[in-house]
């Protein structure tokens, strides 16, 4: 679905978290970033891969990496869906959809049959020069620290 491949640099942005903090790739420059997208907060898949990196995040910081999730979810949505599920990761309200179109993560999705535009679970890992290391396209949601280390 994107058109970036590892080894491109990781295209910068500015969005605002739930918290209303502009967040960007430029920031975190020398850290090592998990950037994920995900279709929208609260539902069960999404759930279960916030919850899977929020039970390794400890472990996640120790091997020095940065977690940021991407959905075109409003920051209150947001707030609401970290508090619930006690995420310790800022999620980026992408509401405009301009970090999910610059990764290229925004397409055709079929679910029972029908067609439509959607943002496909993907997450990219950045390494400490802001470079692309991995593209995870085929996430396991109970699995997904596993798939990043």
């Amino acid at each position: 679905m994107t058109t970036l491949q590892i080894g491109d640099n990781a295209p910068d942005f500015f969005v605002h978290d739930q918290d209303g903090n502009t967040q960007s790739i430029s920031q975190y420059k020398g850290k090592k970033i998990v950037l994920y997208f995900y279709p929208k907060a609260s539902t069960p898949g999404c759930t279960v891969q916030a919850c899977n990196l929020r039970d390794h995040y400890e472990e996640l910081l120790k091997l020095g990496y940065v977690v940021l999730g991407v959905s075109a979810d409003d920051a209150v949505k947001l707030q609401k869906f970290k508090d619930k599920n006690n995420l310790p990761f800022p999620l980026l309200a992408d509401v405009e959809k301009e970090v999910i179109q610059l990764y290229g993560v925004w397409g055709p999705k079929k679910f029972m049959g029908k067609t439509y535009d959607g943002i496909h679970r993907t997450t990219f890992v950045i390494d400490e020069a802001g470079v692309i290391s991995e593209i995870i396209s085929k996430v396991k949601t109970k699995e997904h620290f596993e798939q990043i280390v």
